[in-house]
């Protein structure tokens, strides 16, 4: 445990100039006390840490001392090769940077570490797109990811309805979601960040200048609520669902998982025939219908009474098509034909 440390200890101070003991406690999750006993560790066994006193000091590498990635275990040097994603290098225009990335890595360590790359290739694979979807990346992607990766501003026209917008932006990062390219980037005249789909990107014009990038922005975290405040905000109704324990289970998996967590949370307990009721966010009436309809009879809408009067329309209907052969008690046994004229295995 102290080992790996002692290394990540020494990795940090590799890749910065210089740390305070508080900069690296946080980063190695230990007490200040911790890092002063494992830099005079690391002097101890010659690794040139050098500490610098007062205010402004901290710890640093000094002689340009550089280590190698020679005490990679398997399993560290295998996680390594997986956090490449093949596809959306290629459409960012970064294969053969990232290929080269790989062979400089692979050359670097222990022979009996170099089949890495190839046993987690062959292990995991990451397909990011959504099931029956052909996904087609952005033509515009790879002028987009230049100026990400250079910190270079952006002028853009992008589709906003049926109108062309014209936007000077600053591009902070790039995310892949469910098969669809998203910018996220400030806008410089509004000091805020948005959200911007790269399929509706029409031109993007580079641009020389660079822009002084905002060290706290954290780009996962500011996805992450991004995209939460989206979902709640396109949650603009609200139903009221009656549901059989099959139907609480079954619940997030038909509806928004978040919307129907929330749901479920401020649900009371079950009622004497072990169903409960709950009130769920949905984006409108329509929708709320098909998503609903997948719980069949594991889920009695109370209301909206116009939502209620369809799925009754529905019983009714399906009535119609079955209730001779509820009736009569009678299924369609194997054997028997069906209405196309194809045999039920």
């Amino acid at each position: 445990m102290r080992a790996a440390r002692l290394i990540k200890m020494v990795l940090l101070l590799q890749s910065r100039p210089s740390m305070t003991a508080a900069e690296l406690a946080r980063e190695l999750e230990v007490s200040e006390r911790t890092v002063t006993r494992d830099a005079q560790a690391l002097i101890e066994a010659g690794v040139p840490v050098y500490a610098d006193r007062g205010r402004a000091g901290g710890y640093r590498l000094v002689g340009g001392y550089r280590t190698r990635l020679t005490g990679l275990a398997r399993g560290e040097a295998e996680a390594l090769f997986l956090s490449g994603v093949p596809g959306a290098l290629r459409e960012m225009g970064l294969e053969d940077a990232a290929s080269a990335a790989r062979l400089k890595v692979s050359a670097a360590l222990l022979p009996s570490l170099r089949d890495a790359s190839r046993t987690a290739a062959q292990r995991f694979h990451l397909d990011a797109p959504a099931w029956f979807s052909e996904p087609k990346a952005p033509e515009l992607l790879p002028a987009v990811a230049d100026a990400v990766w250079d910190d270079r501003r952006i002028t853009t026209r992008y589709l906003r309805g049926p109108a062309e917008v014209e936007r000077a932006l600053e591009p902070y990062g790039l995310v892949l979601k469910a098969g669809v390219w998203y910018l996220c980037a400030r806008v410089p005249e509004a000091g805020t960040f948005r959200v911007y789909r790269l399929d509706r990107f029409t031109a993007v014009d580079g641009s020389e200048e660079r822009f002084a990038r905002d060290e706290d922005f954290d780009l996962p975290a500011f996805w992450e609520e991004r995209a939460e405040e989206f979902a709640r905000s396109i949650l603009r109704a609200e139903v009221v669902v009656r549901l059989s324990p099959a139907g609480v289970r079954r619940l997030p998996y038909v509806v928004d998982p978040a919307s129907a967590r929330e749901a479920l949370s401020a649900a009371r307990p079950p009622d004497g025939t072990g169903r409960v009721t709950v009130t769920l966010g949905v984006e409108s009436e329509e929708i709320a219908h098909s998503q609903l309809t997948g719980l069949g009879p594991e889920a009695e809408v109370l209301s909206p009474a116009s939502l209620r009067n369809r799925f009754a329309a529905d019983a009714a209907r399906l009535a119609e098509l079955y209730g001779d052969r509820v009736a009569m008690g009678d299924g369609v046994a194997t054997g028997d034909r069906l209405p196309t004229g194809e045999a039920r295995p």
